[in-house]
């Protein structure tokens, strides 16, 4: 990390002006998901790959790999001063700036021939966090992305969070695995499915960006996500007008969990269980 120069803010302080002009990032983030899907839509849609488990006992194609290459590579020949986080081939660099990277998220989908999964970019800075997110699916013909003071948009139309305030009748998304009754909030989970108009499992990314969208108001996703998981969702979502928050309620791009909701329900989709 760059030592701090007397024109920088406090580390404890963000600002705004480190942040001020990401239109030039947002379109080259854009760029980079247009490689993505050039490289993974053929191959899914012909079916040439092959599939090998990770030590997680999770799926993985040689298109995530290439994927991720692709895109790094194209990171360090125009960025060349920035760090880099990806899924498949770790970390390099050292600068404020990282590029963290998913290239397939819904590997699982992606192997079984199901076309929702995408290619999720995001550019963080070590003190402002994520700022800017693009979320691609070309199997869906969608793509998302947003940023600080640059807006949410789908498929270039503006999104905006839903205004349903009222529990009762919010609709829900959730990715409900073992873990989180491990953790001590099985309860909390079972509470709020009772609470809610309806109860959807869209999964993975979708269900995310569905709440930025206002078509649903809570995703609730499984514990045990990565930061590539969770760090190009964040700028979308707020931009759009929401908030994704890890299980203690905090902003948390390298947090285990993801809640997303539109500004009317932060306050009561909060877990109770033990921490």
């Amino acid at each position: 990390m760059p030592p701090e120069s007397p024109t920088r803010p406090p580390r404890s302080s963000p600002s705004v002006a480190l942040v001020s002009d990401l239109r030039d990032e947002l379109t080259f983030a854009l760029g980079l998901a247009d490689l993505a899907d050039a490289f993974t839509l053929p191959r899914f849609q012909a079916r040439e790959f092959s599939v090998e488990l990770k030590a997680n006992a999770t799926e993985v194609t040689e298109v995530d790999r290439r994927t991720e290459t692709i895109i790094m590579d194209a990171v360090r020949r125009e960025r060349p001063h920035h760090a880099w986080l990806g899924e498949e081939h770790g970390t390099g660099g050292d600068s404020e700036w990282t590029w963290v990277v998913d290239p397939i998220d819904g590997t699982s989908n992606f192997v079984r021939g199901v076309p929702v999964w995408a290619t999720m970019i995001a550019l963080v800075h070590a003190d402002a966090g994520p700022v800017v997110g693009v979320v691609s699916a070309p199997a869906m013909h969608t793509r998302w992305w947003g940023g600080r003071e640059l807006g949410a948009h789908c498929n270039g139309s503006p999104i905006r969070v839903s205004e349903v305030s009222d529990l009762s009748e919010a609709s829900l998304s959730i990715t409900e695995n073992a873990a989180w009754r491990e953790a001590g909030y099985g309860e909390w989970i079972k509470n709020l499915k009772r609470s809610v108009k309806r109860v959807r499992g869209f999964g993975d990314f979708w269900q995310h960006m569905l709440v930025a969208q206002g078509a649903v108001d809570i995703a609730v996703d499984a514990i045990g996500l990565e930061p590539y998981d969770i760090a190009p969702l964040i700028p979308i979502v707020e931009a759009a007008g929401g908030r994704l928050v890890d299980r203690e309620g905090r902003v948390n791009w390298r947090g285990d969990t993801a809640i997303t909701t539109n500004t009317g329900l932060s306050a009561v989709v909060r877990p109770v269980g033990s921490h």
